[in-house]
């Protein structure tokens, strides 16, 4: 017997509250699947994380920014070479206010 932890009239509830419309298929099919979340969440709140730290990623990663450098700035014509309109040094773009 499979245990419920969420039902189709409390699916439906959420859904109203978000201003959602789903239909009988679909309400189903997020019952179903949000019925799996919940209890996979209670399978993993039996598991004992004493002493283990927080992560925040599941591979160790490192800092993958890189260092900062002064370097040359593009070019002016270079930077406008495939502007579709420019006006001196600057791009030309159609006005939006009026």
């Amino acid at each position: 017997m499979e245990k419920i932890r969420i039902n189709k009239e409390e699916v439906a509830y959420v859904a109203h509250l978000a201003r959602l419309s789903f239909s009988e298929g679909e309400t189903e099919k997020f019952t179903s699947q949000l019925n799996d979340i919940l209890l996979y969440m209670d399978k993993l709140n039996e598991v004992d994380t004493t002493g283990v730290e927080p992560v925040t990623h599941a591979i160790a990663r490192e800092n993958a920014f890189r260092e900062d450098r002064v370097v040359a700035s593009l070019p002016a014509e270079a930077s406008l070479a495939n502007a579709p309109e420019t006006r001196g040094s600057c791009f030309q773009v159609p006005k939006v206010i009026e």
